[in-house]
């Protein structure tokens, strides 16, 4: 019944969205009606030029209607604007709704190619995606603090059963109490212990109302919407009948995650073929990011190898005509999760440097299982030049082209050094290798190796498609001053 209620009500919002972006195109179509003149300026590439962009009829533009309404409500819907917002921030909301800003832009700029709708100007559809957010945002908002508003009167309230008395059980309680506006009341609380009936936890207010047989009566008694098990793992087998009891009264059951006190990962619910799964994770978990991610990684990759396909034939004929060897430097790699592959370079040093390493390893300039040398004797003229602008790394966006890398992400290290890693080290294999990241933004060969490290692990835990865009930004001048590089 309550996923049917939620189903209707989630309906009801992407059919009243669709409303909102219908008014926001009726909006945007009658700035352009009366300011018609702006828009002769901006039509899509290859657009026939229209002396008055008054000449298009209101049925002209109905196509953009009949594509973008679905693709809005598409884009709020995978970026979660249709899941509760109960113990959500309207500062999330906002987000959610940028997130689909950039998706809607996405979608709809693919349909215009693939159809060809050359008539539609990029002005028209800026100012219509700008009042479509504007419009949606007040809509979403309005309905963010109405519904907070509603619940402190106590209205669309959820009554909470809580199992468990101890710490984390406290904590969790002082949590509900501190966000009244989430509309939570907690009814009490029901323990395995039976000492603690009738006593207070903790100084929350809330008292052990009975024992875990007690729940069906407790159930029946007190209206329960939902219950919480906030119990300690040594004791999650002594629950197994009070879950069967939720389940055959159909009361939502919700178990505290937190049954294991890890620093880093982040505990997400998922099933397989039916089988509930709590997954506990250190890398991102944002699938759509990472779609992004690696859809840019393609494109970026493709278009940047045709365009420098000719410095490419010009840096193989110097290395070619200034010493003995393969244009490309091949070398076995670790990517994610330790994975083997072969990464690309220009030849920067003589034929069989790798064979030298040993001998040099005396003036080793980094600490750590990494080799890193100032002016190491087997780099060739025209390799020093390559190295100081990172010419020499170009070759890597074959890698990043077939997936093996991505433009940003921690530098792939050399199997015989991830040997030789800690273990708190070897997380940063937990994400696909770039060409860039932030050690490479940070400075380079000026960082020590266990900073380096660091900056790769902080990369991890805070990667967000602004944080690969942001690098990217800072590597330009990195890379046009040499700065850290030898």
């Amino acid at each position: 019944m309550l996923k049917e209620r939620d189903a209707v009500i989630r309906k009801a919002l992407a059919i009243f969205d669709a409303f909102v972006v219908c008014i926001a195109f009726l909006v945007a179509f009658s700035i352009r009606t009366h300011f018609h003149d702006f828009y002769k300026i901006d039509l899509l590439p290859g657009s026939p030029v229209i002396a008055d962009a008054s000449a298009l009829s209101f049925s002209d533009y109905l196509v953009v209607l009949f594509f973008v309404v679905p693709i809005w409500c598409v884009s709020l819907y995978f970026c979660g604007i249709y899941n509760r917002w109960r113990t959500k921030a309207v500062s999330d909301i906002i987000f959610m709704i940028i997130k689909a800003t950039f998706l809607t832009a996405i979608s709809f700029g693919t349909v215009t190619f693939l159809f060809k709708l050359k008539f539609v100007s990029r002005a028209f559809f800026i100012l219509f995606l700008v009042v479509s957010v504007i419009m949606i945002v007040i809509e979403k908002v309005s309905l963010f603090y109405t519904m907070q508003y509603v619940r402190k009167l106590g209205h669309n309230i959820r009554r909470l059963l809580i199992v468990g008395s101890g710490n984390r059980a406290a904590q969790f309680i002082r949590l509900i109490h501190g966000h009244k506006e989430w509309g939570f009341r907690i009814v009490g609380a029901i323990d395995y212990d039976e000492e603690h009936r009738g006593k207070e936890i903790d100084s929350t207010g809330e008292n052990v109302i009975g024992m875990l047989e007690d729940m069906p009566r407790i159930l029946q008694k007190y209206s329960i919407d939902e219950v919480i098990f906030v119990v300690p793992r040594s004791k999650l087998n002594l629950i197994e009948n009070s879950l069967y009891t939720c389940e055959t009264y159909g009361v939502k059951a919700t178990l505290a995650a937190d049954i294991f006190e890890l620093k880093v990962a982040k505990a997400r619910q998922t099933e397989l073929e039916g089988m509930p799964l709590i997954t506990f994770e250190t890398t991102p978990t944002q699938e759509w990011q990472l779609f992004l991610k690696r859809a840019f990684d393609i494109v970026a990759s493709g278009v940047l190898l045709l365009v420098l396909s000719p410095l490419f034939l010009a840096v193989a004929a110097l290395i070619k005509i200034t010493s003995p060897g393969p244009v490309l430097f091949r070398q076995e790699r670790s990517g994610m999760n330790g994975r083997k592959f072969v990464l690309y370079k220009f030849r920067s040093m003589q034929k069989g440097a790798h064979l030298k390493v040993a001998e040099l390893s005396g003036s080793n300039e980094m600490e750590g299982p990494v080799f890193k040398m100032r002016n190491d004797p087997r780099v060739t003229p025209i390799g020093k030049f390559l190295r100081k602008f990172s010419i020499d790394e170009l070759p890597q966006l074959i890698n990043v082209f077939i997936g093996q890398m991505s433009l940003v992400g921690p530098r792939p290290p050399l199997p015989k050094e991830v040997k030789d890693y800690e273990p708190w080290q070897r997380r940063r294999l937990s994400m696909r290798p770039g060409i860039t990241c932030l050690w490479q933004v940070s400075g380079r060969n000026k960082i020590g190796f266990d900073e380096w490290m660091k900056l790769d692990l902080q990369y991890i835990d805070s990667w967000s498609l602004w944080l690969d865009f942001k690098i990217l930004a800072k590597t330009v001048p990195v890379v046009l001053f040499g700065i850290g590089a030898y």
